[in-house]
């Protein structure tokens, strides 16, 4: 039977992927995230496509610019911010389809 302790070297590696789906559990930075799949925005646009602060929207910017999953670049005055991988896309469309087959469990869940 295999050995069911977990090695430093894999318990820091589950911790890493943890952090990765943390960063989309927040509903503010989904959402972000969701708009820039379509499009190229920047802060101002983000604003009034989510409805939070800019202040908020700025944070949470910068969070998910930090581990990856946005980008940024210059144009003009403005800063447009984009997903830096398209495979960022095809994770958000599996979840989908998951959450569509397990919805009313998981809005039902207590223990999340």
């Amino acid at each position: 039977m295999q050995d069911l302790n977990m090695t430093p070297e894999i318990g820091a590696q589950t911790e890493i992927y943890a952090k990765f789906f943390h960063g989309l559990s927040n509903p503010t930075r989904f959402k972000i995230v969701e708009a820039l799949l379509e499009q190229e925005l920047n802060v101002s646009q983000l604003v009034d496509f989510i409805g939070a602060s800019q202040s908020q929207v700025s944070n949470q910017l910068a969070c998910l610019k930090w581990c990856g999953y946005v980008t940024s670049r210059q144009e003009g005055k403005y800063i447009l911010y984009r997903i830096s991988d398209q495979r960022v896309r095809s994770i958000l469309q599996l979840a989908k389809e998951i959450v569509a087959d397990n919805a009313e469990h998981i809005r039902s869940c207590t223990r999340m």
